[in-house]
């Protein structure tokens, strides 16, 4: 994703944070959400909000915690308004860019996922969240109860070349 693209950035830098650690609440405003409901191609997004807990991981940072948001999608059975939850935990490690002669060594991170990369000291917190976002939604959102029910194909006169079987047959 380019950075013209991504309309949400929350850029924390690794020296802003206390060997404590550090809490952030962020809450979307109405422009960022109106760009990353754009961005998801959904009819608007009027709640995301993220509660993370930061802390110093190694020569990095670990970000945990929860991104909440409330979308607007279409119901693809009955293209009805609707709105869905997305809840999503987060776990996101960054470190330091490797260096070009650097191994990638996942597992000095112990997690599966290479950890996200820490651009001049900062981490985007808001580019992480909007992945967790787009990762969250459901791609083929339905009304509760809605059941998509195919056409009888017996009804249809014989499917979609029923027509040129006619003309083929001499219009009979």
């Amino acid at each position: 994703m380019t950075k013209s693209a991504q309309p949400w950035h929350v850029p924390v830098r690794l020296e802003d944070i206390p060997e404590t650690g550090l809490h952030l609440d962020l809450v979307a405003d109405a422009q960022v959400r109106a760009g990353l409901a754009a961005l998801a191609g959904v009819r608007n997004l009027p709640r995301l909000e993220a509660a993370i807990d930061l802390a110093r991981h190694r020569n990095g940072l670990r970000a945990t915690g929860r991104m909440v948001a409330t979308v607007g999608q279409t119901c693809v059975v009955t293209l009805e308004p609707l709105e869905n939850q997305v809840d999503e935990p987060i776990e996101v490690i960054f470190a330091p860019a490797p260096a070009d002669d650097a191994a990638d060594d996942n597992a000095a991170f112990d997690t599966d996922e290479p950890p996200e990369a820490l651009e001049d000291g900062r981490a985007d917190l808001g580019a992480i969240l909007t992945e967790f976002l787009l990762l969250g939604l459901d791609p083929y959102p339905r009304k509760p109860g809605v059941e998509f029910t195919p056409p009888d194909e017996a009804g249809t006169g014989g499917g979609p070349f029923a027509v040129l079987a006619k003309l083929k047959d001499g219009g009979n």
